[in-house]
């Protein structure tokens, strides 16, 4: 596993965003494991979470996009961080843009906050963590608006692994409904596999009891092979 992939595990831990116990997801489905990406706070997470995505995009993506788009409302603070990084660890220049919960009609009018979408342009889409894949299927037809515009794919923090709408999991649903890739910072086969019985801070996060609850997740709401 990539160093930094270890490094944004314990980031996430340390941030008080990824933590272990019993949890309802919005979904309704009761799970031992809750990322709440609303825990990034001040400026040094977002500086550290901003390069974490940046590597994540080096590793999965080919760099030939000149725009980040984030969904409102988290994705805003992600867009912006995540260009900063990318500028500042491999001189990559991109634009950022959200959409407008409600269109602005004075002022800096429109539907979009940031940088305007304009034909030709090849856009990155970055989000915290999809489930059923709602704010892309919102959002994607104001992207797509102007002719010409290619959505290059999608980054998030943490794949959950688990299914989407469907019997598949989210991302593989987004990859084919879509048609453009999707790739994660880390997979939460990674976390368990750098967390299981190893000692972080003098504590085990995911010792054996932990580990079956989370088996018993995956039994019941993992992907149908």
């Amino acid at each position: 596993m990539e160093s930094y992939k270890k490094e944004f595990i314990e980031f996430m831990i340390d941030s008080g965003v990824l933590t272990f116990g019993d949890f309802i997801t919005k979904s309704g489905r009761k799970t031992p494991f809750f990322i709440n990406a609303g825990n990034y706070q001040t400026g040094a997470q977002l500086c550290r979470l901003g390069q974490y995505y940046a590597k994540a995009i080096a590793d999965n993506f080919d760099m030939d996009f000149n725009i980040l788009f984030g969904p409102a409302y988290k994705g805003i603070p992600l867009s912006v961080a995540a260009a900063i990084a990318l500028d500042g660890l491999y001189g990559k220049e991109v634009r950022y843009s959200s959409n407008r919960k409600e269109v602005k009609d004075h002022g800096d009018v429109g539907s979009f906050l940031g940088s305007r979408i304009h034909s030709g342009d090849k856009v990155l889409m970055i989000e915290d963590v999809t489930t059923a894949g709602t704010s892309i299927r919102e959002t994607l037809p104001l992207i797509r608006s102007e002719e010409g515009v290619e959505v290059k794919g999608l980054v998030i923090s943490v794949d959950r692994m688990e299914r989407g709408t469907g019997n598949k999991s989210a991302l593989e649903e987004i990859r084919e409904t879509y048609g453009f890739p999707a790739a994660a910072i880390v997979t939460m086969e990674e976390v368990i596999e750098y967390l299981y019985n190893r000692p972080y801070h003098g504590k085990i996060i995911i010792d054996d009891e932990m580990k079956e609850r989370i088996d018993a997740y995956y039994r019941e709401y993992g992907p149908v092979a």
